[in-house]
């Protein structure tokens, strides 16, 4: 399964960055094959309108199955959710990419079941 996480940087020990639609990077993980890759959100981060409409899009493309991140606007969650893509919230916490993933895969992040401003606090 592929697990994406918003980054401020470009690999797995950048800061996780709470905002989705204009999340600096993508962090994804692959559970099968213990590999990460990153996909800039760079076409987003200046974009009027539609930031999280269109993050979700590209970030179906991944086949990403989780999204961990700190909050998701309701357009996005629309996209995402049409997508069967699960969120989850890192709520307060700070950290690395590689913490929040350990966070996720201990059963620590709450599900992000309605789409908010913010989540988990």
């Amino acid at each position: 399964m592929k697990i994406a996480i918003t980054s401020h940087g470009e690999d797995r020990y950048s800061e996780v960055d709470s905002r989705f639609g204009r999340a600096d990077y993508f962090i994804i993980y692959d559970q099968e094959t213990n590999t990460y890759d990153c996909l800039p959100n760079t076409q987003n981060l200046e974009a009027s309108h539609g930031a999280g409409i269109q993050a979700g899009q590209s970030l179906a493309k991944t086949g990403a199955k989780v999204l961990i991140t700190g909050h998701v606007g309701p357009k996005a969650f629309k996209v995402l959710d049409a997508e069967k893509i699960a969120m989850y919230s890192i709520g307060d916490m700070t950290g690395s990419v590689e913490s929040i993933l350990a966070a996720f895969l201990a059963g620590k992040l709450m599900v992000i079941d309605v789409p908010g401003a913010s989540h988990g606090k």
